[in-house]
């Protein structure tokens, strides 16, 4: 016997591809949406990562813009106390100048003259005195030269002046004080 199958199959072929259509349309939509949120949590996690990260940076900066405050204030302390190391230095150094000045000036002062004022600014150092003529000056300008502490005598002016009833010369001079040796603490040693 035959059978013939009356019952309308397109329509149940029909039914079962929409099925089908619509499972997989609901698989993929729902796939799609498990991407999209596999997607969204790891850029969400990358981007936490990253502002965790620039936190952590920001964090550090601030430290390190503390430490460069603090060594630009050390640096400030240390500049200062090498300027006061220097100026004790250079009064240290510099206190013998008048013993070797006033030392110098007793040897190099020949007979016959006398100082009558002595002026000291920085280095440079003024004399006023008499003597009792011309050649004494220059005997007094020539012992100069040749001193080691004192050098550049340059004579002012001379001028003859009447001084307790008698005829003499006064003078001014100016001449520059050689700074002793540093001694730089080897020589101790």
């Amino acid at each position: 016997m035959i059978r013939i199958n009356l019952l309308p199959h397109r329509e149940a072929a029909r039914k079962a591809r929409r099925q089908q259509f619509f499972t997989t349309l609901a698989g993929i939509a729902l796939l799609g949406g498990l991407v999209v949120f596999m997607g969204y949590s790891i850029i969400n996690g990358y981007i936490t990562s990253q502002v965790e990260a620039n936190d952590f940076l920001k964090k550090e900066i601030a430290v390190l813009d503390k430490q460069i405050a603090e060594i630009a204030t050390l640096k400030e302390k240390t500049q200062a106390l090498l300027q006061r190391k220097q100026i004790i230095e250079n009064l240290q150094r510099d206190r013998s100048e008048t013993v070797y000045l006033l030392s110098e000036l007793v040897r190099q002062v020949p007979e016959g003259v006398y100082l009558k004022s002595l002026k000291q600014d920085g280095l440079k150092v003024s004399i006023t005195g008499y003597a009792q003529s011309n050649a004494r000056v220059s005997s007094l300008m020539r012992n100069l030269e040749a001193s080691p502490w004192l050098e550049q005598p340059r004579l002012i002016e001379v001028k003859a002046v009447v001084l307790n009833g008698r005829r003499t010369n006064e003078f001014g001079m100016t001449f520059v004080l050689t700074r002793a040796p540093a001694d730089d603490g080897k020589a101790k040693k």
